[in-house]
């Protein structure tokens, strides 16, 4: 039987590859709308550095809906080789950008933040150059990862077993300790990205009832850039926050007697995880005037087609 079929059960259907499926079809075409969007339309415009960072969030969600049928395939199938494939190439597939989504959301709340302390001019930070090179030593620094992570895994990975489901019998001992390494890597991005998301917030929001009770005329684009810090925050929590609280303890327990249970909880918040790629186009409507406006003469269009 494969690997997915005994996940998450409704009578005899397989819940978890239909939703993602339908998740990957609904995220291409909102990021594939997005990127069509941002390379006809803000070509032609000026650029900005929240414009880049947002470009590269969208393209992280893009490339992240077009693994998943890796994922799905492994769900249906008891192929080795998609075994295989689905625990080197899938895993970093997933984990590539997911921490590019992660790190590019942090990047935009830093971006807004710097606009609200800085709304008189300009930080360094905040100048195209600068985004531009952040977003190139970010993805190398990530694809760098990947590519040695699937290397070792390659070279020093176990021969196949019965039990599928667990990539971990993959694993030698050096390259457990490998994996273990990387996975708190991981965690120390998330931590950091969602702490600064949590300040930036709660200063923004200070600030608000600063200029509510003083009376300040600049209190509602600071109630705008609370709401925007809002739904960064939002999304993110809801997205991979409940994913880290259970994929550090399945690392190192998969093994234990609680790694069955810790299995399906992994899958779920995977599933929740993989969402971010349906919800972060809010993030650009919210953030993006331009795009915002693009996006209310459509829907004007199409309720009034004379």
């Amino acid at each position: 039987m494969p690997c997915g079929a005994p996940v998450l059960h409704l009578g005899h259907t397989v819940i978890e590859p239909h939703i993602l499926w339908s998740v990957g079809k609904v995220g291409l075409l909102l990021n594939g709308f997005i990127l069509k969007f941002y390379f006809h339309q803000v070509r032609q415009q000026a650029s900005s550095s929240l414009m880049v960072y947002l470009k590269h969030l969208t393209a992280a969600d893009f490339l992240l809906c077009l693994s998943l049928p890796l994922r799905i395939i492994h769900y249906a199938s008891s192929s080795g080789i998609v075994y295989i494939l689905h625990c080197s190439f899938g895993a970093t597939s997933l984990y590539l950008n997911m921490y590019a989504s992660i790190l590019f959301m942090g990047y935009i709340a830093v971006n807004r933040y710097l606009k609200i302390v800085h709304s008189s001019g300009t930080h360094i930070l905040q100048t195209v150059r600068t985004a531009h090179i952040i977003s190139t030593v970010t993805w190398v620094f990530l694809l760098t990862q990947a590519i040695a992570y699937n290397i070792m895994f390659f070279i020093t990975h176990n021969p196949l077993t019965s039990d599928r489901c667990y990539c971990g019998h993959l694993f030698s001992t050096s390259f457990s300790v490998l994996h273990n390494t990387f996975q708190i890597s991981c965690t120390i991005i998330f931590l950091l990205v969602f702490v600064c998301l949590v300040f930036f917030y709660y200063s923004t929001s200070r600030r608000v009832l600063q200029a509510h009770q003083r009376q300040l005329a600049s209190s509602e684009k600071l109630v705008k850039s609370r709401r925007n810090m809002l739904v960064l925050v939002s999304i993110f929590c809801v997205c991979f926050v409940p994913y880290h609280l259970v994929r550090v303890p399945y690392s190192f327990f998969w093994n234990n007697s609680v790694g069955g249970v810790l299995y399906y909880l992994k899958e779920v918040a995977t599933m929740v995880s993989v969402f971010n790629v349906c919800l972060d186009p809010l993030v650009y409507f919210y953030l993006c005037k331009t795009f915002r406006a693009h996006v209310r003469k459509m829907s004007r269009r199409v309720n009034d087609p004379t």
